[in-house]
């Protein structure tokens, strides 16, 4: 199953531990899963229950592969480079696992905005058509407020944005805003999925201000996850005492594919 999710949510709604909990759940079934850590902010190596004492260096900070694939020093811009690099052995060479989920930490291009054209944007883009398009994993990305690490053509086959919200206003506001940029880029289906959901009355606010979406599911208030999201440590160190609504998503996720 080659299913391919990009998570997005308003910052402060649980998105990291909620992309973290949805790649154990489906290592755990027994999956082949990539987790992509596409967030600035994002801290989904710790969400995931890696070891950071051994810091993760981003790809689009590794200077040296970076020239070694295009042909140019990164933070250059204009020039000749490689527009299509070899990036088919970066997910095994570059990443970290834990539990049978494979991580890999996108990072950011300092330069020139997201869309500019230079080394490493050219290797983020690659990699991360490469990983939609090319491989049979199913991914989780964690995703800034917007796509920007998916280029347009890349977006078109993502299976899913889902769209992370809290019972809260803002953060189902900001659902509006998110749908249309993941539309804008090409991706078909947006999906939200209610967090730290308190109740009946707190799942029926989520679908009644966002009726004209479609809710895969809503994951209760729980204090370990509360836990883990003020930490920043991984919540369920056996993802099988998760609660049952996981595993409910979970499913409902994977017939997107």
């Amino acid at each position: 199953m080659g299913l391919k999710l990009a998570i997005g949510g308003k910052g402060g709604v649980g998105k990291t531990t909620v992309a973290a909990l949805l790649a154990r759940y489906f290592a755990r079934a027994g999956n082949q899963v990539i987790a992509i850590d596409a967030d600035p902010v994002s801290n989904l190596a710790a969400a995931l229950g890696i070891d950071e004492r051994e810091p993760i260096t981003p790809i689009a900070e590794l200077a040296d592969l970076i020239e070694e694939r295009t042909g140019a020093k990164p933070g250059t811009m204009g020039g000749f480079f490689t527009l299509n690099p070899r990036v088919d052995d970066i997910p095994e060479r570059f990443s970290r696992q834990c539990d049978g989920v494979r991580l890999l930490v996108m990072g950011t291009v300092q330069n020139g905005g997201g869309g500019c054209i230079c080394p490493e944007s050219t290797v983020l883009k690659t990699l991360m058509t490469h990983l939609v398009l090319q491989r049979e994993d199913i991914l989780i990305m964690d995703m800034e407020a917007g796509v920007e690490h998916l280029g347009r053509g890349t977006s078109g086959s993502v299976d899913a944005l889902v769209i992370v919200v809290n019972p809260g206003l803002r953060s189902m506001h900001a659902a509006d805003k998110i749908r249309k940029l993941g539309t804008e880029l090409g991706i078909r289906r947006t999906v939200v999925l209610g967090n730290r959901v308190d109740d009946a009355a707190d799942e029926e606010l989520i679908r009644t201000t966002l009726s004209d979406f479609e809710i895969i599911g809503c994951l209760p208030e729980v204090a370990e996850i509360n836990r883990a999201d003020r930490t920043g440590a991984r919540p369920f160190a056996d993802i099988s005492a998760a609660p049952p609504q996981l595993a409910e998503i979970g499913g409902a996720l994977a017939h997107l594919a």
